[in-house]
């Protein structure tokens, strides 16, 4: 019972067990057995062993851990972690994990693996960063080139000598390209003719 291997081998015989099915001293055995796993990981590093060590040389921590994934526990605690039915013991798998990353830098974790695929990927966003530069810029300078206004903005204007309603010049709201087939009648629905009342 005292290494991980049979550690893991009496949490995976207890955790599939339906939790109605599961007796007292079973869910007792569970939490001790997370409880040792998180008191274990929970000791501090010993200053004086680890600068006797070779440089490269994994330090008792990892170690440590490297015997939880053989044995297989990390799968285990993956599984309690995400069950709906073990969410009692959700606050002890998240100590171990924060325990488990305790000596981790997250740019260090986010490096680690990486290798070709992350130059590949470094090279891929530098390339996705200039092309979306060029753009902006491409963009910056057809915005230069357009002016200011909408071509559709035409003003208002005045028409003097032409009367509106009430005897008021007529205000004009379209483009002054738009005056000359100006009459009375624009933007009216034009008047339906019934059918039988239109010309042959």
């Amino acid at each position: 019972l005292g290494t991980p291997r049979g550690l893991w081998g009496t949490l995976t015989a207890l955790s599939p067990q339906d939790w109605e099915q599961r007796q007292e001293e079973d869910t007792l055995l569970i939490e001790r057995i997370l409880l040792l796993v998180r008191n274990v990981l929970h000791v501090p590093p010993d200053p004086t062993e680890e600068q006797q060590g070779v440089d490269g040389d994994a330090s008792v921590h990892d170690r440590v851990l490297w015997a939880l994934h053989i044995s297989g526990m990390d799968d285990l605690l993956k599984f309690l972690a995400s069950a709906q039915v073990e969410q009692q013991w959700a606050l002890h798998v998240l100590e171990i994990i924060s325990l488990m990353f305790r000596d981790q830098s997250p740019e260090e974790l986010a490096a680690l693996g990486q290798g070709t695929a992350g130059a590949e990927h470094r090279e891929d966003t530098q390339e996705l960063e200039t092309l979306r530069q060029r753009e902006l810029a491409e963009k910056r300078a057809r915005a230069l080139q357009r002016p200011s206004r909408h071509s559709r903005f035409g003003g208002s204007y005045v028409l003097q000598g032409l009367k509106s309603i009430g005897d008021r010049d007529v205000v004009f709201h379209k483009g002054l390209h738009n005056l000359k087939s100006y009459t009375h009648d624009l933007g009216k629905e034009p008047r339906r003719v019934p059918r039988h009342r239109q010309a042959a």
